[in-house]
Formats: structure tokens, C-alpha cells, sequence
């Protein structure tokens, strides 16, 4: 059955194969880092201060090293991402003898001192990419080089960070992920067990990370405000048993992904968003009528999404309206 698909896309930030099955833990499933290690020189320090008073609340803890020559290979494996405060070429040079597998390996992100440019060398869609646009916030211009960002699509590792998932076989992720880069790849399938499935080495399974969560299926018309997204959805979980803790991701149509009000909020809340096409919401359309279906064809967003994302494809609250600018409906 269809569980829905994102319209945007990605590809893997490498072309070479990567140990299957190493992307088994909630802390690996994607462009996540939760403990951050700032690398920085002496002098640098007061930047790097900077940077953990601007940043610091988003991760579990991050923590400034003082540079020396094997600093990194002395802190290997503690940390999810590094953030050297350095030349690119100084972080390369310390680090390259150290890398072996993209799905073990920490994240490593540069940014000069003048906060200039924040480049991911490695790990993109494993905490690199991530910081870098966490650093996006102090002025610091993301320079990402992986296909799928320079692509402007959302790869299979992100998907799996919107869907608060894991992927369970991490060498599938190269053929998956160039089918996405050549809008390929089809909806992300979902299969409720207990049942016994054989895949190939082009199929990249996902896993949830928790079973009892819920999504927030969101409409909306267009130019709703950051501030209305964020009132709408407070008011719809007050509603039911759940808070924002158990929300897995939000859930909109492919038309509706790009309205700013709703990324922006849903980034405010460190919330993935999924996109469903209209054939999966159609096949989950809600029990609420919708003046959209008689329009343009397409069933009401936030209940038909509701039902799509959840793990029991079960509508828990039906579509409220806010302020008629944002509807919301929570599945399960």
C-alpha cells in the first residue's frame, strides 16, 4: 500500500557502496547530529563560543576542543559531527586516514573564522549538512556539494529524517538515491506486519523509531504565516492526548510543500514535512467534505494526509480550521 512520497528529491553524497545494515540506530537516519564537537584553534575561541551560544539548544551537547595535531583521531567516535574552525584543507588532512565507513563516520563541517562559508566535507546527509544550515542562521553560506542538494531534491536519508524513521540497510541508499536524483524513485511504500518480505539491493528500508506517535496532516491557504501554522497545530493537539513530543512529522499535499509559513514553522519545531502526491491522498481521502475535491480534484489536504502518515492509517481528529488560513487534522 501507498504511504505517500515527497516530491522533492536527493541522491547520496557519495557514489561509492557503504556497509549495509550499518544505519540501524535512531541517532544514524539521516542528515541527524546530537553531539557536536567545535575544533577550533586559540585564537578562534570567541568564535567558537559564538557559535555554541547560537546553535547550542539544537543539539543534546556541544562541546569546544582546543586544536592540536590529533585532536580528531583523540575524539574519533564521540561525537556525531565536527565543526573545525579551520582551513578545509587542515580538517582533511588530520582526518582522511581516519574514515571508513559513511555510515560509522562522524560529520565534518568547516566554516572560517569571518563565518563566511559553512562547507560539509564529510558525512552531508549524516550531520554535516545539517550544521551547516544551522550556521546558515549566523550569516554563514551553506556550501553543500552533495548531488542532492545541488539538485534541490530530498534524498532517501532525509526522507527517513522527515518520517522520523531509520534506514535499516544503508548500501541500498546509492541506487535508491540516484533514482530520486532522476525523479525515479515512486512513493515510499508501507507494509504492516507481521509479514516477511524479500527486497533487492535497490530497495531501502525504512524503519519508525517510535510506534505510538502521530502526524499532524496540515492544509492551508496560500501566504499563511509562520505564526498561524504554529497556533493551528498547538490548537489541534490540545485536543487529543498527544503534544508536540509525539508528533512523528507533518503531513501536506505535493501542491502545498513549498508554502514558506509551513517550512518555517515546521523548522521552528525541528519538525520533518512529507509530502503526499494527490493519488495517495485520494486513496485516504477523510470523512469531511472539501470544497477542493469539487474545485481542482484534490481531496481535503490535512485529514487525506493524517490518515497517509500514520502507522495505523487511523484519523484520531478531524480537520479544525484556524483562523481560515490553516486547517489541521491528526492521524495516527
Amino acid at each position: 500500500m501507498s504511504s505517500g512520497t515527497e516530491n522533492a528529491d536527493t541522491t547520496d553524497d557519495s557514489g561509492s557502496d557503504s556497509g549495509g545494515g550499518h544505519c540501524s540506530t535512531a541517532d544514524s537516519d539521516g542528515e541527524v547530529a546530537e553531539e557536536i564537537a567545535i575544533i577550533s584553534f586559540g585564537r578562534k575561541m570567541d568564535t567558537a563560543e559564538e557559535i555554541k551560544a547560537e546553535i547550542g539548544d539544537r543539539y543534546e551537547a556541544i562541546d569546544i576542543i582546543e586544536y592540536h595535531g590529533d585532536v580528531f583521531e583523540e575524539h574519533w567516535g564521540e561525537y556525531d559531527c565536527f565543526i573545525g574552525l579551520m582551513a578545509s584543507g587542515i580538517a582533511m588532512r588530520k582526518t582522511a586516514h581516519l574514515l571508513d565507513d559513511k555510515w560509522d563516520d562522524p560529520a565534518i563541517c568547516v566554516v572560517d573564522e569571518e563565518l563566511t562559508w559553512a562547507i560539509p566535507i564529510t558525512g552531508g546527509h549524516h550531520g554535516a549538512n545539517q550544521v551547516a544550515q544551522d550556521l546558515a542562521t549566523m550569516g554563514a553560506v551553506p556550501a553543500m556539494t552533495t548531488a542532492s542538494e545541488a539538485a534541490g531534491k530530498q534524498g532517501v536519508e532525509s526522507r527517513a529524517k522527515a518520517m522520523d524513521t531509520h534506514v535499516v540497510n544503508g548500501d541500498s541508499t546509492v541506487k535508491t538515491n540516484l533514482a530520486v536524483l532522476d525523479d525515479n524513485l515512486g512513493p515510499v511504500e508501507r507494509l504492516e506486519g507481521p509479514k516477511a518480505v524479500l527486497v533487492g539491493d535497490d530497495v531501502t528500508v525504512l524503519k519508525r523509531n517510535e510506534d505510538d506517535g502521530c502526524v499532524l496532516g496540515t492544509g492551508s491557504v496560500s501566504g499563511a504565516s509562520k505564526e498561524a501554522f504554529l497556533a493551528a497545530w498547538e490548537d489541534a493537539l490540545e485536543q487529543t492526548d498527544y503534544d508536540l513530543a509525539d508528533v512523528e512529522f507533518v503531513g501536506t499535499a505535493t501542491r502545498k510543500e513549498d508554502e514558506e509559513g509551513l517550512l518555517e514553522a515546521a523548522q521552528e519545531l525541528d519538525l520533518g514535512v512529507v509530502a503526499f502526491d494527490k493519488e495517495t491522498l485520494l486513496e485516504h481521502e477523510g470523512p469531511t467534505p472539501s470544497k477542493s475535491k469539487e474545485l481542482i480534484g484534490w481531496p481535503g489536504v490535512s485529514e487525506a494526509s493524517a490518515i497517509a502518515g500514520g502507522a495505523e492509517q487511523e484519523l484520531i481528529l478531524e480537520k479544525i480550521s484556524y483562523e481560515n488560513e490553516v486547517t489541521v487534522a491528526i492521524g495516527r
